[in-house]
């Protein structure tokens, strides 16, 4: 598994590593969630974006947990 780390607020390095994550989640989700983000923060990652289910929410976290060993401080993905 990839392992991000990020020392400041945001770490503006890992950013392709990022946009790999997010569209390997998406890809997982097919479409579940749009206009998903993972904002990188202090020591973990914070979940952004639009869902019609709470169970497609659980399932993007899930997805993320799996692909990567950096906890998730938020999921802020909301149901609508």
């Amino acid at each position: 598994m990839n392992s991000l780390t990020f020392e400041t607020r945001v770490c503006y390095s890992h950013a392709p590593e990022i946009l790999r994550l997010e569209a390997r989640v998406q890809c997982r989700l097919s479409g579940r969630v749009r206009d998903l983000q993972v904002l990188g923060r202090d020591n973990g990652l914070v979940l952004k974006g639009h869902s019609r289910t709470y169970y497609a929410k659980q399932l993007a976290q899930h997805a993320v947990m799996e692909a990567t060993e950096l906890p998730i401080l938020a999921n802020e993905i909301e149901v609508c």
